[in-house]
C-alpha cells in the first residue's frame, strides 16, 4: 500500500514541529515523491545528518510503502 502525502507531511512535522513542508508527487501514482523540508532542526548538520532526520521520521517506510522521496533540506533564512 502506498503512502499519500499527507501521510508523509504528517509523520515529518511529528519529528520536526517547525518544519516548513513542501510535498510534490513526481509521477502521479503515489509511490514517488519529492519534499522540500525546512526546519531549524538542521542548522548545524551536514547535509546527510539532515536527511537522516527525515528519514527516521518515517518510520522505517522508506523503500515500502514509500518507494522514493527526494529531498532538499535546509535551515530557515
Amino acid at each position: 500500500m502506498a503512502m499519500d502525502a499527507s501521510e508523509i507531511e504528517r509523520r515529518i512535522k511529528a519529528a520536526l514541529p517547525d518544519a516548513q513542508i513542501e510535498i510534490r508527487d513526481l509521477a502521479g501514482d503515489g509511490d514517488h515523491y519529492a519534499a522540500t523540508v525546512i526546519s531549524e532542526a538542521f542548522r548545524g548538520k551536514s547535509r546527510v545528518q539532515q536527511h537522516q532526520l527525515v528519514y527516521s521520521a518515517l518510520q522505517g517506510d522508506m523503500g515500502g510503502a514509500l518507494h522514493a522521496l527526494a529531498l532538499q533540506t535546509s535551515v530557515p533564512e
